[in-house]
Formats: C-alpha cells, sequence, structure tokens
C-alpha cells in the first residue's frame, strides 16, 4: 500500500505542508481561514471566481512545495459520495516518489455521519495495486496526516472500514493471482490460513467428494492434474445455534472451457473465474475480523477446467449431490456444475437462513448489464430488495433479472433429468441461474447473483484503479448490518 495514515490531534496552526480542506458545496473558504496566511486566502478567493464550481474537487498549486486541495461537500452528500471524494482525491494525489498531505475535517466532521471514516475508506480502497511479481516496483509513499484524535477514531465503527479493506484486498488478491500460482490445491491451502482469524475452515478434498457423491463438481475438474475441493468456512458470532447465513462462491481457477474449447483471445482473463468465490472468502475474513454479531457460512468449490485425456465429454451424464442428473452438452458451461453440488450440499448441511450464490458464470449478463450492474436472481422478493438497497449503498448495484418456470423446458433432457446449457438460443443468464434453483430442494430463500461483468476491471472503477475489483464483499457486509445484525 502506498498510503500510510498518521493521527493528529486538532490543531488552528497555520500548516506549511500540501493542505486538504474541507468547504462546503459553493467552496466557501472562510472555514479554513485559519489553516492558511492571509496572503494565501486572498490569492485562492481570486481563483475560484474563474474556478469551475460543479467540481467537487479543485488544486491550487501554491509553489512548488505547497498546494492546496479543496474538497467540496454538498448538503445532501452520502456515504458512497465520500468515499467517492476520497478516491478521486487518491487519483489527484498518487504521482511522484514521496508526498505528504495534511487532511483537516474538523469543521464538517460532526454534520456528516462518520465522515473521516469513509472518506478515508475510499482513499484506501483506490490505493490497492497488486504487484508481486514485478521485478522493479516502482516506490511510492503518501502520507496524510489527519487531524483527528486517534483513539477517539479507531472505535469500532471505523474498525469496521480496515476489515471490509483487509476483506476486499484478499479477494483482490485471489483474482489477481495467476493460474499458474493459484490454482485448487494452492487455493485452499490459502484458506487454510483464515483458522487463525477464528474461522473454522473444512477442506474436502478429491476422495471425500467422491464419497460424498459430489460428481458434478468433480466432473469439471476432472481433466486437471490438480485437485478439487469444497471448502466450508464457518463463522460464528453468536453464543447461540441459530440458522446461519449462507454464500456460495464459484471457484473455477482457470477455465479453459475444457473440450468446448474457449477461444483464444482474451483466454488469459479466465484465471478470475473464481472472483465468485474470492468474493465469498473475502466476506468471511471482514466478518471475522469486525466480530459480525452473526452466524454465517461460506462454501466454495474450487476447480481447474482443463482439457486432457481424463477430461470431461460433451455428452456425458454426471449425477448430482441432489440425485438429479445431469448431461453435459457444454463443458464451459461449467460454473453451474460447480455451483449446483455446493448449493444443495449447503443446503442440507447448515439448513440456512438464506442462500446466496457468486459466480463469473455467463457472458450474456455482461451483454445484458455491461460493468454496470450484476444480474440479480432470486426466488424471494424480500431478499431481492435487500440486495438491492445495500448495493445501491455501496455502489455495488444489482438489477433483478427474471426467473419463471416456462424457462425450464429449455433445459429440460431427453437423456438426463436436465441438461447444462440452452440450445435454443436466447435467455442465456436465465437458463444459468434456472438450472441452479433446481438444486435448492427445501425451499430455502435464495439469490444468484451473476458477476461476469463485475469482477475485473481493465479500465478501473470510482474505487478500484483496474483489475480485480473485489466486488461483493462490501456489498454482502452491508446486506448483513443493514438487515441481519
Amino acid at each position: 500500500m502506498p498510503v500510510k495514515i498518521n493521527y493528529k490531534n486538532n490543531s488552528s496552526n497555520k500548516i506549511s505542508s500540501n493542505l486538504v480542506l474541507f468547504t462546503d458545496e459553493k467552496f466557501n473558504i472562510i472555514t479554513i481561514k485559519k489553516y492558511i496566511s492571509k496572503l494565501e486566502f486572498s490569492y485562492i478567493n481570486d481563483l475560484l471566481k474563474t474556478s469551475d464550481l460543479k467540481k467537487s474537487l479543485l488544486v491550487f498549486e501554491l509553489s512548488a512545495k505547497k498546494k492546496i486541495i479543496l474538497v467540496s461537500l454538498k448538503n445532501n452528500v452520502l456515504s458512497s459520495d465520500l468515499e467517492n471524494l476520497g478516491a478521486e482525491l487518491f487519483d489527484r494525489i498518487n504521482y511522484g516518489k514521496n508526498s505528504q498531505y495534511f487532511i483537516n475535517l474538523d469543521s464538517f466532521a460532526s454534520k456528516y455521519k462518520n465522515l473521516v471514516g469513509h472518506f478515508l475508506h475510499g482513499i484506501k480502497l483506490k490505493s490497492y495495486e497488486f504487484n508481486k511479481y514485478k521485478s522493479k516496483k516502482e516506490i511510492r509513499h503518501i502520507t496524510l496526516n489527519v487531524a483527528r484524535d486517534k483513539n477517539k477514531f479507531l472505535n469500532s465503527k471505523n474498525l469496521k472500514f480496515k476489515a471490509l479493506e483487509e476483506g476486499t484486498f484478499f479477494a483482490r488478491d485471489l483474482v489477481s493471482e495467476p493460474g499458474n500460482i493459484l490454482h485448487p490445491d494452492e487455493y485452499a491451502k490459502r484458506l487454510k490460513s483464515l483458522k487463525k482469524n477464528g474461522l473454522k475452515v473444512s477442506v474436502y478434498d478429491k476422495k471425500k467428494l467422491k464419497k460424498l457423491g459430489m460428481n458434478a463438481l468433480l466432473g469439471v475438474g476432472q481433466g486437471s492434474v490438480r485437485g478439487s475441493y469444497l471448502v466450508t468456512i464457518e463463522w460464528k458470532g453468536l453464543k447461540n445455534n441459530s440458522k446461519p447465513l449462507a454464500f456460495i462462491g464459484k471457484g473455477v481457477c482457470f477455465d479453459t472451457g475444457g473440450y468446448s474449447l474457449k477461444p483464444a483471445k482474451f483466454m488469459e482473463d479466465m484465471t478470475y473465474d473464481m472472483a465468485g468465490s474470492a468474493a465469498v472468502v473475502g466476506l468471511m475474513k471482514s466478518l471475522a475480523l469486525r466480530k459480525a454479531k452473526i452466524n454465517a457460512v461460506g462454501v466454495v468449490g474450487l476447480v481447474e477446467n482443463m482439457v486432457s485425456g481424463n477430461a470431461q465429454r460433451p455428452g456425458d451424464i454426471v449425477k448430482s449431490f441432489s440425485g438429479k442428473t445431469i448431461e453435459i452438452l457444454n463443458t464451459d458451461a461449467e460454473g453451474r456444475l460447480v455451483l449446483a453440488d455446493a448449493i444443495t450440499y449447503t443446503e442440507k448441511k447448515f439448513n440456512p437462513r438464506f442462500m446466496i450464490d457468486l459466480a463469473t458464470l455467463t457472458g450474456a449478463i455482461i451483454v445484458s448489464l455491461g460493468s454496470e450492474y450484476a444480474g440479480l436472481f432470486s426466488n424471494n422478493d424480500k431478499l431481492s430488495k435487500e440486495l438491492i438497497n445495500s448495493g445501491n449503498k455501496v455502489q455495488e448495484k444489482l438489477w433483478r433479472m427474471p426467473l419463471n418456470k416456462n424457462f425450464d423446458k429449455l433445459i429440460n433432457s431427453k437423456n438426463a433429468d436436465m441438461q447444462n446449457i440452452n440450445y435454443v438460443g436466447g435467455a442465456g443468464s436465465t437458463t444459468a441461474a434456472q438450472f441452479l434453483q433446481r438444486f435448492i430442494l427445501n425451499k430455502t430463500p435464495w439469490a444468484h447473483l451473476d458477476i461476469a461483468g463485475m469482477a475485473f476491471s481493465k479500465y478501473g472503477g470510482a474505487l478500484n484503479s483496474g483489475g480485480a475489483t473485489g466486488y461483493g464483499v462490501r456489498l454482502l457486509n452491508q446486506l448483513i448490518e443493514d438487515y441481519y445484525e
């Protein structure tokens, strides 16, 4: 991380270093007068007369060694707006080898709920970078000296941000790893390290999965020299034995498509086909770090979809953990096979209050929603509304898509209980979700999040600088905070 944050007691003395100061939405600078000299005040006041006051952030270069950045706060500013402002600030100061800034938020800290926490959270999220494989690393150090009593700031509410950052960064790290490093064997090994955070981690290897009858999951990974795994991660934040919330993730560490081979172009991106599982893992880590008052379980299926003499063939029929049989018409429709066994197992083993699965499942969802929304499919209106509201709050947006029994005919098979792809054409994301819904046996409230367009960004977004986004960690944490804790 190139950003270091120091907390200093509030001071009204003139500051000689670079300054980040907050104003109202009209850039009224009277409140910051005590931090700058009369000459600086007069100079900035004159420049503001010809500045674009519709912007949220203005930079004034006073000299080669000093700049003043004014951040405008609207009256109705949301927590997500504060995080965006922090991220925008990072973009403006993220250059050069070393830089220091003094940030004063006192004028507005009492007016906006947790202004400091949300603003710094945006800075930290934007500052993430994955450079562990670069032999020559660009060394940058940004120090932010925040006018705030450290002891007063580091309360439970603000420690939540640190837990969220660690969980999100863990998810981003996992997604960013190349396939030759983060194969299923290594992934399962890394998940065992979560035990030190107070999580119960159980790893089911190929032998155990075969005994359980998870042939849908095992079929996907049978062409790889690596193992296939189901890993459960449990957090018990309540003393009672209340039903847990369940989160399930697709963990295809690399996806060639199998014998239904993907085109060579962009196949390198298939290292992030395990982003759903990474979101689940990051969430579970965050819940443990912030000692969430909830019982929760994360379940991830870890496989590698490869081509070999032992790989699954188009036309194969497998018997899933649920007992239902599946005809494999396309080996590149593999994520739903992994999730099918994971969903049924989660429901039977943990009897959860609800199940939410996350997966980079279909290219069709990108055609529908691009990189603005993840697709939401659900059998429960209440859970859907809660997810949509939570997503809007943290800028991890969802758009609800349809499920209907009439779609079932598109995945009915003549040779088995169902087939894993709709060859009639159309409704690719919906029929994938419809397929998953068949593996819920006890009418448990369920939501499927197709995050194919959201898990990875080549160009960067508001709170990430390009690459793995960690989409889902903050969304699901917000859901838990707002509705279940």
